[in-house]
């Protein structure tokens, strides 16, 4: 799958660090969630809401206490099946609950770089398979590398990148505010926007 500098990066950032940027692309992957649900009655996207708001609340409100594992369990009753399905729709949809999941086995093992690995990689991949069916066809790493919303989307993870970086301790108001920023531009990775 598509490689990006970003994942060797990702080893210098503690593990805060990678649950926020988790959360962050999961965010962003959220409005897919949402669309899929107004589109198909499948299930009340409040569910991931609600659960990526335990994951922000458990980053930024000490000792506080959440059930990670009924919240996962509650996850995966409310991931669609693409054979169920005939909309594009559910692809980008099950990779966002691929990543909220990554993200709650990462508060359950305590094991942060490999799951913020394979966030970053399912977020580019629902890019990348959006891309390959407008084009009608499979393409290379190389092709998709040079396709400008590929690009936009690593630009948007490195722009996460950089912030968290750039913080020398857990920083609540930067937390609050990556939260805040995408919470209000409710605008996905491929575009979807959630219309209030």
């Amino acid at each position: 799958m598509l490689r990006n500098p970003i994942h060797l990066r990702l080893e210098k950032l503690e593990s805060w660090q990678h649950v926020t940027f988790m959360a962050c692309l999961c965010e962003r992957l959220y409005p897919n969630y949402w669309a899929f649900c107004q589109q198909t009655q499948f299930a009340d996207a409040q569910l991931y809401r609600r659960i990526l708001d335990l994951i922000w609340e458990s980053l930024t409100v000490k000792d506080a206490k959440i059930n990670f594992d009924s919240q996962l369990e509650k996850l995966e009753e409310a991931i669609p099946l693409a054979d169920d399905f005939e909309v594009y729709g559910v692809y980008p949809a099950i990779d966002a609950c691929v990543a909220l999941s990554e993200l709650l086995h990462s508060r359950l093992s305590g094991e942060t770089l490999v799951h913020a690995i394979e966030v970053s990689e399912t977020s580019i991949t629902t890019v990348a398979m959006l891309e390959m069916t407008h084009a009608g066809r499979e393409m290379t790493d190389e092709e998709l590398g040079a396709l400008p919303a590929i690009e936009e989307e690593w630009d948007e993870q490195w722009e996460i990148f950089r912030l968290l970086a750039a913080c020398e301790e857990r920083d609540l108001d930067l937390i609050k505010g990556l939260r805040s920023d995408l919470r209000e531009a409710a605008i996905s990775n491929i575009g979807i926007k959630i219309e209030q």
